[in-house]
């Protein structure tokens, strides 16, 4: 290898089912690198007599990454190193934070390839809006922390996409159903590219029935994505409006919204909207 390449850390996402999803480039990463860092070597092990690959592996995971992290900055001073998490693209909710961040520190190189992510797959198929979203990882699994947090995202204005566990699905919809609404619409995507790949677009309370009906469709990992919460319409009273109208017969449009705006405690631009569409239908 050229030395040249010396002092690299590749994050190489690996399939999170299909393993017809790996990449060449990762493919050729693994391959060549010196070693491996793997958050489950027995996983990884398995994966690479799969890919028929015979490299180094060495252990990085969530108890051991402090005492990990300074090691493999050593070892990157004369090695190319690969960073893998059990599926997936590694850092994201996985081990490796710490690691990169301490990288970009010592002026190490980072490279990052392009793989799959179950979070970024499922949005594509949910049919929601994905232009923004928010990201949360893993819903809390104690009910009071997950119930506040819930709550803390009710009133999102983007996409929200979260993952949960088989074992507490039903306890999370039936929260999502209660704080969020039953008639939010909310996407359960599950075993992302495997054979019981499973995408279903409903609100909280038909998706929360459906799973209970079957028992095995709660099986498998689970992505879960929030529609956004629409922003409300402002209301502006008829006592607002009567007010406005009179006023804007003695005084300019501007004074008379400044006016409105501190006597009623209300937007200004709410008040512009609401009086230039009026010109226009009254010009109709």
């Amino acid at each position: 290898m050229n030395n040249k390449n010396i002092g690299i850390l590749y994050i190489v996402p690996t399939p999170i089912g299909n393993i017809q999803d790996i990449s060449d480039r990762a493919l050729n990463i693994l391959k060549t690198v010196h070693l491996i860092i793997a958050e489950n070597t027995k996983y990884t092990n398995n994966l690479l007599k799969i890919l028929k690959i015979k490299n180094t592996i060495i252990s990085f995971h969530k108890y051991n990454e402090n005492n990990q992290t300074q090691k493999i900055i050593s070892l990157l001073k004369t090695k190319t190193i690969a960073l893998v998490s059990n599926a997936g693209t590694p850092v994201i909710n996985d081990p490796g934070y710490e690691l990169v961040h301490t990288c970009h520190k010592e002026n190490i190189t980072v490279i990052p390839i392009p793989g799959p992510c179950a979070a970024i797959t499922a949005l594509s198929a949910s049919g929601l809006s994905s232009n923004t979203f928010y990201y949360a990882g893993f819903i809390p699994k104690k009910k009071n922390t997950r119930i506040n947090f819930l709550k803390k995202i009710k009133n999102k204005q983007t996409t929200v996409i979260l993952y949960e566990s088989c074992h507490r699905i039903i306890h999370t919809l039936n929260d999502i159903t209660n704080i969020l609404g039953s008639k939010r619409k909310i996407v359960f995507a599950k075993e992302i590219t495997k054979k019981w790949e499973k995408i279903k677009y409903g609100t909280s309370i038909q998706i929360l029935t459906w799973l209970q009906k079957d028992p095995c469709r709660q099986k498998g990992e689970i992505t879960l994505l929030i529609k956004h919460k629409k922003k409300k319409k402002k209301i502006i009273s008829s006592k607002i409006k009567k007010t406005l109208h009179l006023l804007i017969k003695y005084l300019s449009m501007k004074k008379s919204i400044e006016l409105i705006s501190k006597i009623f405690k209300i937007k200004k631009n709410d008040l512009y909207k609401y009086t230039i569409n009026q010109f226009q239908h009254d010009k109709k």
